[in-house]
Parts: C-alpha cells; structure tokens; sequence
C-alpha cells in the first residue's frame, strides 16, 4: 500500500473509531446540574470552604458538564433540616454533621462524632479500611440517603464558658450549647444542653441564655466571637475528638448516576476531607494565639470532671445499645476498631507527640 493510501485509510479508521467513542463518552459524561444545601454559614471559611472545594473539583473532573451550585444554611433550608430536604430530593445532596439528625435515630451520631470515639486519624482508618463507609450506608439507606465523608474538624475545644469549671458539682444546672448526643451524657451530670445553631450561639451567651457554648475549635471560635463574652476556654473537646462532616446525596439521584459520575463524586469527597483537616490544623495555632491575646483564659477540664463523664457516657452507650440494635451493632464495631487503635498510638504517636511536646522550643 502507497503511503498516501496508508494515511487516507488510517484517516477514515481514526474518523470512525471517534465516530464510535463519541456517544459512550456523551453517555457517561451526561450535563448536570444539581444543588448542594450545607449545615453552615459562609462565615465559618473551613467548614463552608469543604463544600466549594467540592464542587470545583467536580467541574473540573467534568469539564464542568457535572455543575454543582452550593448554598448556605438558611439558602433553602435552616441548617437542621438539610438531610430532610435531601431525602425529599428538594435537593441532591447536602454537607452537614450527621449528628444533627439523631432525632431520627441516635445511630446518626455515631460516624460524626462520638463521645470519648476515636480521633480523626482513626476515623479514617475506620471509614476507609475497617468498612466504616459500607456499615454507615447499610442504616443510612432507611433515610432514602447515601453518604461519604467530606471533611474532619480534629479534636475540638471543650467550650467557652462564663464560670470556671473547678468540680463536677460546677456543671449541675448549666445552660450549654452542645450539639451532638453528648448533650444527653452531660444531662447525666446536670446540664441543660441546648441544641443552637451556629450563628445563633453569640447572642445566647450575650444575653446570658446560656452559660457556655461549644462549637469547634479556635479557628472557628475566633471568627464567632465568643471570646467577647465567656473568657473561660476549656479543653478537650471529649464528645468530639475527631467530628466527621458528611455529604449526603439522595439515594435514588445516586443510583442513577452513570459509574464515571459516582467516581468523580467519590474521589471529591475525599479531597474535601483531606483539605479541611489540613486547614484546621493550620489554622488553629496562629487563631489560639490571638485568643489569648484577646483575653480568652485557657482551661483544662479537672480530672475527676472528665472521669465523671466518661461514666456517663459509657452508661448512655449500654442504654442505647441495649433498646437499639442498630445502634449497638455500629458502636460495637467501632469500639472494638478504636481500642485497637490505641494499643498502637499509645507506642508511638503519643510518645512521639508527648516527647516533642516536652523538648519544643519555648516563646
């Protein structure tokens, strides 16, 4: 065959064989366009910042042919009505924390946060190799959702608070804001936790409808001003040693996503995941040093006031398992997977955190 045969015969194969790909291509890569509604405000830049780095990452696996419009709490639906407006499929999907929702099942909380749970590292490591993703899925899908996880705040902070906390009789008859299941550990110990969304905890502490409040960490603290009001700044943060934001994307609108689409949506939640820890841990130091240039008063919770709700907490557990099999079947899995998980950082990451800690330069 002449060259110039060659390269004409070549052209028409070439031609056709795009001819062919063109259409599964276009099938696979259909345009979308779909609404994501968040938990949280613009202002708090880390958690609303997941969302964005979410969706740009889509439009750009896509071409932009998968567009994905973001909006704030209270854009479409408060902040604790976001997985409902998912189930419903008024939207797609929502980023939230799942512990919101324990009003529908106490199991909720579980892959968010969990009191005295494993820290982010470790929930990871149970999310993405222990089947934490699977398990979490087999309950969320009786709420017509499938979730992934999205981003991690690390260990929080224990809160702000008017008063110092000296003992556990401290804690009998104080007004909290604490979100999450730890609220009914702390009723244990004579609390009166309170469930207030996030750009509503200023004017409560203002106004002296509740004693303290506890949101995140210094980062997000900083920006929500609470240092203005309650000077006392308590840690750890021990109902959320490592809380676990979420997408959730309506089950059906899923499943009918074509293979490349749900990889994409996978492979960007875990992009946001990795960013958001990544920013809170930078974030945090430099935010803790101009709170205490602001007068905030760093505090440890008392040892016997951790004990005493670490009691509580395993009591709630041994309830809650007790009246609900779902729950006890994931708390079971993911305390046995955290107390292994100790056994290995109590070698080596503690010691190598304690021991540099220790020997940092100081000033």
């Amino acid at each position: 065959m002449k060259r110039r045969d060659f390269l004409k015969a070549s052209g028409v194969g070439l031609a056709a064989s795009a001819a062919v790909a063109a259409p599964a291509i276009a099938q696979s890569m259909p345009e979308l366009k779909w609404r994501l509604t968040s938990s949280f405000p613009k202002s708090l830049d880390t958690l609303w910042g997941g969302a964005e780095v979410f969706a740009k990452a889509v439009a750009e696996a896509t071409d932009n042919r998968f567009q994905i419009s973001i909006f704030a709490a209270g854009e479409i639906v408060p902040p604790f009505q976001a997985v409902d407006a998912v189930q419903n499929a008024t939207v797609e999907m929502c980023q939230t924390a799942a512990y919101y929702f324990l009003g529908k099942d106490m199991t909720f909380a579980l892959p968010c946060s969990a009191p005295f749970g494993p820290n982010a590292r470790m929930q990871n490591a149970w999310q993405y190799h222990h089947g934490g993703i699977e398990l979490m899925n087999e309950f969320f899908k009786k709420y017509n959702v499938y979730g992934l996880p999205a981003g991690n705040t690390g260990a929080q902070m224990g809160g702000w608070f008017r008063k110092e906390i000296k003992s556990v009789d401290d804690l009998k008859g104080l007004k909290f804001r604490m979100g999450g299941f730890a609220g009914r550990v702390l009723g244990k110990l004579g609390v009166v936790a309170q469930q207030i969304p996030g750009g509503e905890i200023y004017p409560a502490l203002e106004k002296g409808t509740i004693d303290g409040a506890e949101w995140v960490g210094p980062a997000d603290d900083e920006k929500l001003g609470f240092y203005k009001v309650a000077r006392f700044y308590y840690y750890p943060g021990w109902w959320e040693g490592g809380t676990q934001v979420h997408h959730f994307f309506n089950l059906a609108r899923w499943e009918a996503l074509p293979p490349t689409y749900k990889s994409i949506l996978r492979s960007a939640s875990d992009k946001a995941n990795v960013w958001m820890m990544a920013k809170y841990d930078a974030a945090n130091p430099q935010a803790l040093k101009r709170l205490l240039a602001n007068g905030a008063q760093l505090r440890a919770f008392p040892q016997p006031v951790m004990e005493a709700c670490l009691k509580a907490a395993n009591e709630v557990y041994a309830e809650l398992s007790k009246s609900n099999a779902e729950f006890k079947k994931v708390w079971d899995n993911l305390l046995a997977f955290r107390n292994d998980q100790y056994l290995w950082w109590q070698v080596a990451e503690y010691n190598y955190d304690t021991f540099m800690i220790r020997t940092r330069p100081r000033g």
